[in-house]
This record gives structure tokens, sequence and C-alpha cells, in this order.
């Protein structure tokens, strides 16, 4: 079973590493394996999952179709699905276990679902629906990142799990989609939502995640009376399980602790604990209640509320352009922290609670996590809600969406809107100024120290509201601050690429500026025609590079950047202008260099360009295995490129 166990790890590993590659390549054009290596791995995927008779859903091999339904069929399950009995008291679960082993669990905060396989095969997935009856997701649950299309085991197979979405994805996903904003306040309403799409091209895109959590059915399968064998079984079948720990009465207390301290670094929601008797037999010959089972009991958190005083809303604005209101109250201890802010989400809550400075609130943690307000016990009303927006000053509206009351600015400058251009300007190619996430910069940008490029070189006028940030201490503001500093010595091509002017990459700045003589006034007052004769700078990057620099505001941050950095000078060779013009794809393992980036740069030092797919404005193609029959040595004869080694490029330099 162990080395099995390795074999599915690694099976794993290698779907993980493969989707990896073609992500790289498809969405990014960067190779970060050869085709060779990429055939030879995915072969030896291939033979793994045949020989383990598991596929996972996102696994390169398979091939699942997006259907779009127009409603979920409906189905009554074979049992009812009892809810548990539950208790927020530790002496209880005691009393429970009496003289047995049970599993402890996470009870994961989510949807419930039904997976049946049959030959192997992933053949149904019904929702927990009211208990009774539920609704028929089996082309969504194919898509879910982590369930197996395909097991080794032949029989009939029904187990139940849950479906649940990160709280990272909720995030991310609450960032980047604007309408989920209003509808989706936490990951299990989001996760809902997601696995009972009618397209399933949108529950893959969610990240959806399912561990299982009962073994309901598997016909000649000897589980040794145990549910911790029932458990390792269905992981060695290729599920994620629950995490769960054998317990006794006597260790039940300290297990409990263990998981509660656990909780605060989860990455999906739980809002209890769930204990099962080990003993199948036992806990199949107790029966159930009318309303439960009895072979198993739920631990829900006792939640801690406290009583504070309201001090005000801070808005606080999105990327979405969306102006999210969060509490800030007097502090207080919950659950071993110090707490003093809670999101409200949106104004129609606040509205509910009735919301007003100075009122008396009661505020808890929901899942022992995430701030909450429970009740507003003074209730004085909503007042002053913003007109402008607290980042740039824009105009702000009121939006009904879904019945939700919403507030939004309405300048499209807003820099809270373009939090992406801050972090390519403090990127690896352009400033390089280490220490800056796109979280870090949105915190930045929302307390008004950063409101253009210019300003991340001043926030040492910052710097001891920033030391009291969260994540932050001295050592690290003084980190980011050296990074800062360290920064201030560049290249004028550098600059030129933080800018993010549309379509000028870091290769394209290199170009321009080496044309225009690394001369900044050049690089400002450049024209279409000029540009235009530059080797690899076409009519509609040349248009864009002008169009960006006619606009005012554009010229004078340009202006007042140049007076906040050192502009090295770029030693001009006659090596310099050797591959101007001449653009090159790289593909393969090298050798003589570290790796393909090292290719790269030396290209660009000479003035050349690196790109990722073969077209007919490549000129050369580097691969080291010249006679491959891959698909880029394919096109490259169908095109004429010449096909070059890696001894034919040195020769070239």
């Amino acid at each position: 079973m162990i080395d099995e166990q390795k074999e599915m790890n690694h099976m794993r590993e290698l779907v993980e590493l493969l989707n990896r590659a073609r992500r790289s390549y498809e969405q990014e054009n960067i190779e970060i394996m050869s085709n060779y290596e990429y055939d030879k791995l995915y072969d030896e995927l291939l033979e793994l999952e045949e020989k383990l008779g598991t596929r996972m859903a996102n696994s390169p091999t398979a091939n699942v179709g997006y259907e779009v339904l127009s409603e979920l069929p409906k189905e009554r399950h074979e049992r009812p699905m009892l809810s548990l009995d539950k208790t927020k008291d530790v002496e209880r679960l005691k009393e429970f276990l009496g003289g047995q082993k049970a599993l402890i669990s996470w009870k994961l905060d989510g949807l419930t679902v039904v997976l049946t396989y049959q030959n192997g095969e992933l053949v149904k997935a019904v929702t927990r629906g009211n208990g009774v009856i539920g609704e028929v997701i089996t082309n969504n649950a194919k898509v879910f990142k982590n369930v197996p299309l395909k097991i080794p085991y032949q029989g009939e197979l029904v187990l139940r799990g849950e479906a649940v979405i990160s709280y990272k994805d909720f995030e991310k996903i609450n960032e980047e989609i604007e309408d989920v904003d209003a509808k989706y306040k936490n990951p299990r309403n989001l996760c809902s939502g997601s696995v009972r799409q009618l397209n399933n091209e949108i529950t893959a895109k969610r990240n959806v995640r399912f561990y299982a959590f009962t073994l309901v059915r598997a016909e000649g399968v000897d589980f040794q009376n145990s549910r911790k064998y029932q458990m390792q079984w269905l992981e060695n079948q290729g599920f994620d399980v629950v995490e769960n720990h054998e317990v006794t009465r006597d260790t039940i207390e300290e297990e409990v602790a263990w998981f509660a301290r656990e909780i605060e670094h989860n990455e999906v929601p739980s809002d209890g604990l769930v204990l099962v008797y080990d003993d199948i037999a036992y806990g199949q010959s107790l029966g159930t209640t009318a309303k439960f089972p009895r072979d198993s009991f739920a631990f829900k958190w006792a939640d801690e509320i406290r009583n504070t005083k309201l001090l005000e809303i801070e808005w606080s604005p999105s990327r979405t352009g969306l102006i999210n209101p969060v509490a800030v109250f007097e502090p207080v201890e919950l659950e071993g922290t110090t707490v003093s802010r809670a999101s409200v989400h949106n104004i129609s809550i606040m509205e509910e609670l009735e919301l007003g400075i100075g009122d008396e609130i009661q505020v808890y943690k929901a899942n022992m996590i995430i701030p909450q307000i429970a009740e507003n016990l003074t209730r004085s009303g909503v007042k002053d809600i913003p007109k402008v927006c607290p980042v740039c000053g824009g105009e702000t509206k009121i939006s009904m969406e879904n019945e939700t009351k919403t507030l939004y600015c309405t300048n499209p400058k807003c820099q809270a809107k373009h939090v992406k251009s801050f972090a390519l300007f403090v990127s690896r190619d352009a400033m390089n100024i280490e220490g800056l996430s796109e979280a870090t910069l949105e915190k930045f940008i929302f307390h008004g120290y950063v409101k253009d490029f210019t300003d991340l070189f001043h926030l040492d006028n910052y710097r001891d509201e920033i030391m009291t940030m969260d994540g932050f201490g001295e050592k690290s503001f003084l980190k980011l601050q050296n990074s800062i500093e360290k920064a201030r010595k560049t290249t004028l091509a550098r600059l030129v690429y933080g800018l993010g002017i549309p379509g000028i990459g870091s290769a394209n700045a290199k170009v321009i500026c080496r044309a225009l003589g690394n001369d900044s006034q050049r690089v400002l007052q450049a024209e279409e025609a000029e540009l235009v004769e530059i080797q690899g700078v076409g009519a509609v990057m040349a248009k864009s590079y002008v169009d960006y620099f006619k606009e005012e505001d554009h010229q004078e941050l340009f202006k007042h950047l140049l007076n906040e950095v050192e502009l090295e000078e770029e030693e001009v060779t006659e090596d310099s202008q050797k591959f101007a013009g001449v653009n090159f794809v790289i593909t393969g393992s090298v050798e003589h260099f570290a790796n393909r980036a090292e290719v790269k740069a030396e290209i660009e030092k000479r003035g050349g360009k690196v790109t990722g797919s073969v077209t007919s404005k490549t000129n050369y193609l580097i691969n080291n295995d010249v006679n491959s029959t891959f698909s880029k040595n394919k096109k490259a004869r169908d095109l004429g490129v010449p096909i070059i080694s890696e001894k034919d490029f040195l020769k070239m330099l």
C-alpha cells in the first residue's frame, strides 16, 4: 500500500507539472520544458494512470467537454441524508464516545455532494439538496479541481464529500468578477453557486475542490470494519479526504484543542468538527433517530461574542470599482486575537443593521476566523454614505444588483482600479522593487500613501504608519526601503517598460531606447514616422507609444520619474546592435547556458528579440534537437525558418 501511495503521489505531481507547462506555453508564451520532455512525462503519466486505474479530473490526459444545460435535473437519494446532532460542549463528545474509538475530522463549510462510480468511471454526482431530493451535477463534478474521473475499483462505489472553494480563490474571484461582489458574501455561497452552474465551463474556472468524508457503499471490499481503513482506501483510489485523527474519550479534549489552533491556517472554510465511530458494524447497529444518525456527532465552535462601540465606517475601494464598507470598532479580544475591524459587505447589510457611528454592537468570529457583526444593540441608522471615492475623490454612485445596494467609484482613472499597473512598474523586468505584492500595493493605495509611480520612492514619509500594518515591522520596512533605493539606479528601457505603455514589452522598450540613443528627451518626443523606422517596431506599436505620450499627465509623470532615478549608461558596443531586428524562438533544453532565460538575455543584449512562437517574422529557431519532428520544428521548416543548435548560436555571438 505504501508503494501504491508513492505512485499515486507521483501521478499527482506529474499532473501539476504538465498542467503548469501547458499553461505557461499556451497562456504566457513561455516554455518551461521542451516538447520532448513534455511528451516523455505525458507518456509516463498515461502509463501510471493505466497501472493505478486512476485519472484525475484535471489530468492533461482527460478530455472533459463543457456542457450548457437549461436546468439541473432532480433526483431522490437512495436514503435520506440526515443532519448531525450538534453540541458545543466537549463533555458531550466524551459521553458519546464512551469506550469506543472514533474519527474526528473537519466539518467543511461548502456543499455536500454524493458521487457514484461504476466500472471505475464517475457516472453520477448529486447535491445534498434538502436531504431527500438533490440536483444532478455530474457534468460539473467532472471539472472539479481534484475529482478522479477514473479509479481502480471496478464495482459500484458511492461516497459523500464536501465541495469547497478556498479562501484564496474566493478572494481572487470576488476581485476579478464584478457581478460576484454583490452576489457572494462568503466561500460557501460562492461554492454553492459554482457547483450548481448550468454551464460547467464556469464551474471549471472556480477551482472547486472535493474532500471525501463518508464511504457509503463499495461491495466486495473488506474494510476491516474500520472507518479509518475506508478513508485510507479512498485515498488510494485517488480521492482527497478530510483530515481525520483517531480519538478516544481520553484524547478527545486534546484533539479538539489541536483543531481549534489549526483552523486559523486552514485553506478552506470549516464550521466545526465531526466525530464518527470507527467501528462500522457498531455504528450501523445503533440506527437513527427521526432526525440524526446515532453513529456520529457534530461539534460546533462556541462563538465568543463581545460588545463594543462602532467608531467609524471605513470605505475600502477595490479594483472592480466596488467600494466596500468596513466597520471599525473599539478593539476587543476574540478567539485569542485582538479584533477592531469587520467587513459589512454592502449598503443593504448596513441598512439591515441600521449601523450608525457610536452604536453599541456585538461582534464575533465566523468559523473562528472572519470577524462579523452579530447584532446592533442601539440602531441609530445609516448616515453619510460617501459621495466621493476615498482614494481618488471621484464621484460615487449607488447601484442595485440582485436586490443588493452597493457603492461604486465612477472614475475610470481611480488608482484603486489600476493595481496591476503599479505591480508592473515594480516588477523584476521594470524597476525591480522587491516586497511590493499586489496586496501590499492595494493597502498603500487605499491609505493614500501611493497615488502615482513617483510616490513609491517616498514611502519613508509613512514609515511609522507602514510599520504598524499587518505583515510589516521595522525589519521588513527597512528591507523594502533598501530595495527602493537600489531601484533608483536603473536603465531608460526599464523605466519605459514600467510605464505600462500598451504593446510595449521589455524587449520592445530596449530596442526603442537603443535606437533613440538612450536619450530621455528623444524617448519622450518620438514620432510615429521615426519609430516605424526602427526594426521590430510596427505601425500599431508606434501609434500606441505616441498616443501614450500625447497625454499631458503621462508626460509629467515621466519627467517626475526622471527626477527620482539615476539612469545608468548602457554600454554601446558593436555587439549591442548585432541582432537588431532579428527575432529568435528558443525551445528545448540548453547545455552551454544555465537555462533559456540566459540565452534570451544574450540575444536582447545584442538588440535582438525573443518570442514564444514561430511565425513568418521569426529569423531563427534555436533547438539542440535540430531534427525533431515536434510542432515548432515542423512549423519552422514549413516557413523556411533556419533551425540552429546552441553551438550554431554560440558561433553567431
